[in-house]
């Protein structure tokens, strides 16, 4: 499932040409819409502290503008999303980054982990901190244990967040396994896990090759949720039906 070999050199520069206007678009919508959340923060903050359902409009609006632009998305499973004000776990898997973009089409207010160097991103990073998605130094245990414990804190607010179980974006196309960071957090606050599969990111922005961007659609799958007291079996029932579900779009593509 990762980058395909036989893209030739008209390919390439046609691509690399779209991954500039790409940039350049989600660029020229995140600005004025970062201002807006400038005028927005200060009542956010005295209002919403947790959730900041506010702020995470001001998200939708960003990514599905330029999802819209640039590729389709095909959701599936809609009916197994939870009701928005009900606190849940979501865990996708990762293959470019393309994946944020693509599950703000979920419509769903939630906190993302993700690395905190790119909190320090202009506009985009900036945004990301004042909605109040949750940073993580991977190779720092008591940054780990700090992002659990705001996780927790999140879901008990009423909040919901959304886990990368594998950790990083995979180069390769085949998912990696798991870790059990998010089902423990899951299992401890007994909220729902909802698995989502990702289809078709990797190939159009693929991870490593961030300069060319590709044609294709992104399929994304929403499965049932997954209720359990257990965090491996939350772990394991969720890592099952996501890594299925890859390998039969996988299989549909080669046939």
């Amino acid at each position: 499932m990762g980058e395909k070999s036989h893209y030739g050199a008209l390919d390439n520069a046609f691509a690399a040409i779209r991954a500039v206007g790409f940039y350049l678009t989600t660029i020229a919508i995140a600005v004025p819409l970062f201002h807006v959340m400038l005028w927005l923060a200060p009542v956010v903050l005295l209002t919403d502290k947790f959730k900041r359902s506010a702020m995470h409009v001001v998200n939708d609006l960003w990514a599905n503008l330029t999802s819209l632009l640039w590729y389709p998305i095909d959701l599936q499973g809609a009916e197994n999303l939870p009701p928005r004000d009900t606190p849940v776990v979501y865990v996708a898997n990762h293959q470019s980054f393309l994946d944020i973009f693509s599950l703000f089409r979920l419509f769903r207010p939630f906190k993302f982990v993700s690395k905190t160097s790119v909190f320090m991103f202009p506009i985009v990073g900036w945004s990301m901190f004042l909605t109040g998605h949750i940073g993580l130094k991977r190779t720092d245990r008591r940054s780990q244990m700090a992002c659990l414990n705001d996780c927790r804190e999140m879901l008990r607010e009423g909040g919901s967040v959304l886990f990368f179980p594998e950790g990083t974006r995979s180069t390769t196309g085949e998912m990696d396994s798991f870790k059990k960071g998010a089902f423990s957090v899951a299992a401890k606050e007994r909220v729902p896990v909802v698995p989502i599969t990702l289809v078709g990111t990797g190939q159009i922005l693929t991870s490593g090759k961030e300069g060319f961007f590709r044609r294709g659609k992104v399929t994304m799958v929403v499965h049932p949720v997954v209720v359990s007291d257990s965090a491996d079996e939350l772990c394991k029932r969720s890592e099952a039906v996501i890594k299925e579900t890859l390998h039969k779009y996988d299989y549909l593509v080669k046939q």
